[in-house]
C-alpha cells in the first residue's frame, strides 16, 4: 500500500509539473501575441539597436522564440525586414529622437550589414543623431557604427582592425586514417566545394578566387569607412596592416573612435542629446519593441500589389522552413505570385549558396514562367551563388550588393569509397549478386569503375552545360562567354555587374521601386511569401525544433557551426550546384 501511494504521489506531481510547463507556454504565446500590438513611444525616446545574434531575412512567425521559461531566448530575434521597417519609420517618428548603436559584435553576412548601414544613413537625413558604444569592436560592427555621429568605445575594451582573413577546413588527413576515399566528379576549374575531401591545402586556382573576392570585399570595406570618417583608404590599409590599433588609445589616436568612455558617461549623453534631465530615466526604447503591425496593412491599392518572396537557405526538395529552400514550398509560392492577378510583379529575395541541382532547375522554371507573364526582380542577400544564382538567372534583372556573394556557377557529385574503412578498419564485408552491369552504380563500399566513373562525369557535365545554358539565356549572353567567368568562379556583387550577372547594386528597397516601375504602378499593396505558418501550425514543430536546436547549441557552444556544417553534408543527394565553403570572413 506504501508502495501504491508513493506511485500515485509521483504520478501526481508529474501531472502538475506538466501543467505548470503548459502554462508557462500558454503565457508565452500570449505574450507573444501581445508583442504584435503597436508600442505606444513616449517623446524624447532613443531607439537601441543591438545585432548580436544571426539576422534572418525575415522575423520568424514561431512564437515559442521568446519563452523566458524555456530559456530559448530573451528576446525575439527580429529579421532583416522588420529591422529596416523600424529604421525607416524611426526616421519619421518625432519621438524617436535618435538611434543608440549599442553593439560589439555583427554576426550577420556583409551584405545585411549593408542593407542596415545604408538604412542608418538615410536616417539621419532627418537631422536626427545616432550614437555608437561598444565594448568591443569587430571589424564588422565597426562597420556599421561607422556611419554614427559619435563612435565610444569603453576605455578598456577591444577594438579589432587588422584587415580580412577567410580560413578553410580540410578533411584528407582525417579521411586517409580512416580509409574514407572521396570519389569526386566535377565540373569547373574553381568549384573547390570537393577540395575539403581530396586536398589538405588549397589549390592554386582555388587561392587566386578567393584572393580575388576578399580583396574586393576589404576595398569596399575601407572605401565605406573612409567616407563615414574623413579618412582616405589608403591610411586605413596601413593602419590595419601594421596593426597600429592594439588600444583603445590608438582607435581615438587614428581617429577611428571620437571618445573613450564608460557606459554611465555614454547614457549621460545619450540624455542631453534626447533632451531628457539628467535626474529622469533615459527612454529607451528596444528594437523587438518597437512594432507597429498596422504599418502598411491598408497602404496601396489591395487590387495592386508586388509579391515578396523569401528563398533563405540551402536549396533541396520538398517544403523547406524558414531556414531552408525547399523546391516544392518555393515553387508553390512562386506559382501562387504569377497566377495571382491581383499580383503585377515579384521581388524573388535569394540568400543562399545553392544545394541539389535538381531543386534548383526546378525553381528556375518557375522563374522562368514568371517572368514570361509579369515582371520579376531578384534581390541577392549576403549570397546567391551556385544554385542560388541558378534560381536568379531567369528573372528580368538582378540586384545585389557590392558585398554580396554570388556566381559560382558550377556543378560537382562526391561519392565516397568506404570499401578500406569499412573491411580493414571495422572488418565488415559485402556479397551480393545484380542482374545488371551498372545495377550497383552509386554502392559506397567499393570504388568506381572507369565506366562508372565515365557515366557520372557524363551526368555533371550535362548539368553544367545546362546551369550555363540557362544563364547565358537569362543573361543575353554566349555560352562561351558564361563559361568563361563560371567554372564555379565566386565574385562579389561589385565584380559581378563588371562581368554582367548582375544588373544593378542595391538592397531590396531597390528591387522593389524596380519592380512597380516595369510593372508601370506607383500604388501597390507588398504581399510576402511563402505565407508562414499559423500559430497552432508552429506549435508542435516549433517546439521541438526550438529545444533540440537550443540543447545543442548549449552542449557544443562555438563548436555548434561544425556540426551544423556536418548536418548539411549529410544531406548532400545528386549533383550539387553549391558554393566551395561555407564563407566565413573576419
Amino acid at each position: 500500500m506504501k508502495q501504491f501511494f508513493k506511485f500515485v504521489f509521483a504520478t501526481i506531481i508529474g501531472v502538475l509539473l506538466c501543467l505548470v510547463i503548459f502554462t508557462f507556454i500558454v503565457l508565452g504565446l500570449i505574450s507573444s501575441a501581445r508583442s504584435d500590438k503597436k508600442t505606444d513611444v513616449e517623446a524624447n525616446s532613443v531607439l537601441r539597436l543591438a545585432f548580436n545574434y544571426d539576422i534572418k531575412e525575415r522575423t520568424s512567425a514561431n512564437p515559442l522564440s521568446g519563452i523566458p521559461f524555456l530559456n530559448l531566448s530573451v528576446k525575439k530575434s527580429i529579421g532583416l525586414n522588420d529591422i529596416l521597417a523600424s529604421i525607416k519609420r524611426a526616421k519619421n517618428d518625432s519621438n524617436i529622437k535618435g538611434i543608440y548603436l549599442d553593439e560589439s559584435y555583427m554576426l550577420s553576412g556583409q551584405a545585411t550589414s549593408e542593407e542596415i548601414r545604408n538604412a542608418l544613413i538615410d536616417f539621419k537625413k532627418s537631422g536626427k543623431f545616432i550614437l555608437s558604444y561598444g565594448e568591443i569592436y569587430t571589424q564588422g560592427a565597426y562597420y556599421l557604427a561607422s556611419v554614427a555621429d559619435k563612435i565610444y568605445i569603453n576605455p578598456k575594451g577591444i577594438f579589432e582592425f587588422r584587415g580580412f582573413h577567410s580560413e578553410y577546413t580540410f578533411f584528407k588527413g582525417a579521411l586517409d586514417k580512416l580509409g574514407i576515399e572521396a570519389q569526386v566528379i566535377k565540373v569547373g576549374t574553381f568549384k573547390s566545394a570537393v577540395e575539403p575531401f581530396i586536398l589538405d591545402k588549397m589549390s592554386d586556382a582555388n587561392r587566386l578566387q578567393v584572393n580575388s573576392y576578399l580583396g574586393s570585399l576589404y576595398d569596399y570595406f575601407l572605401t565605406n569607412i573612409g567616407k563615414s570618417r574623413n579618412l582616405s583608404k589608403d591610411s586605413l590599409f596601413n593602419i590595419a596592416n601594421d596593426l597600429k590599433i592594439k588600444y583603445p588609445e590608438d582607435a581615438l589616436k587614428y581617429k577611428l573612435v571620437d571618445g573613450l568612455k564608460y557606459k554611465d558617461e555614454v547614457l549621460t549623453e545619450l540624455k542631453k542629446r534626447s533632451g531628457i534631465d539628467q535626474n529622469s530615466d533615459l527612454n529607451m526604447v528596444e528594437l523587438a519593441d518597437y512594432n507597429d503591425p498596422d504599418e502598411n496593412k491598408d497602404s496601396g491599392s489591395s487590387n495592386t500589389r508586388i509579391a515578396v518572396i523569401y528563398a533563405s537557405g540551402d536549396i533541396g526538395s520538398g517544403e523547406g522552413d524558414d531556414n531552408s529552400i525547399g523546391s516544392e514550398g518555393i515553387s508553390k509560392a512562386i506559382r501562387k505570385a504569377r497566377l495571382d492577378k491581383k499580383v503585377k510583379a515579384v521581388v524573388l529575395r535569394i540568400n543562399s549558396p545553392g544545394g541539389s541541382s535538381l531543386a534548383s532547375d526546378v525553381l528556375w522554371r518557375e522563374v522562368y514562367l514568371t517572368k514570361k507573364v509579369k515582371p520579376i526582380i531578384v534581390s541577392m542577400g549576403d549570397v546567391a551563388a551556385s544554385g542560388g544564382y541558378y534560381m536568379a538567372c531567369a528573372a528580368d534583372s538582378i540586384y545585389a550588393q557590392p558585398n554580396t556573394i554570388t556566381g559560382s556557377i558550377g556543378i560537382f557529385a562526391i561519392l565516397p569509397n568506404m570499401k578500406n574503412f569499412l573491411n580493414q578498419k571495422l572488418g565488415v564485408t559485402f556479397d551480393g549478386v545484380k542482374t545488371g552491369k551498372f545495377a550497383d552504380l552509386g554502392d559506397v563500399t567499393r570504388p568506381l569503375n572507369p565506366a562508372e566513373r565515365a557515366i557520372l562525369q557524363d551526368q555533371v557535365n550535362h548539368g553544367y552545360l545546362d546551369f550555363t545554358n540557362a544563364v547565358a539565356s537569362g543573361r543575353n549572353k554566349t555560352q562561351k562567354y558564361i563559361d568563361s567567368i563560371g567554372q564555379g568562379r565566386v565574385w562579389t556583387g561589385a565584380q559581378a555587374l563588371k562581368i554582367g550577372l548582375v544588373d544593378k547594386l542595391g538592397g531590396l528597397d531597390a528591387a522593389i521601386r524596380s519592380a512597380a516601375a516595369k510593372a508601370k504602378i506607383s500604388d501597390y499593396k507588398l504581399v510576402a511569401y511563402p505565407e508562414q505558418k499559423s500559430l497552432l501550425e508552429n506549435f508542435g514543430a516549433g517546439l521541438t525544433s526550438e529545444v533540440k536546436t537550443y540543447m545543442m547549441k548549449q552542449e557544443l557552444g562555438d563548436n555548434y557551426k561544425y556540426y551544423n556544417d556536418l548536418q548539411t553534408i549529410l544531406k548532400y543527394s545528386g549533383a550539387q550546384m553549391r558554393l566551395p565553403y561555407k564563407l566565413d570572413i573576419r
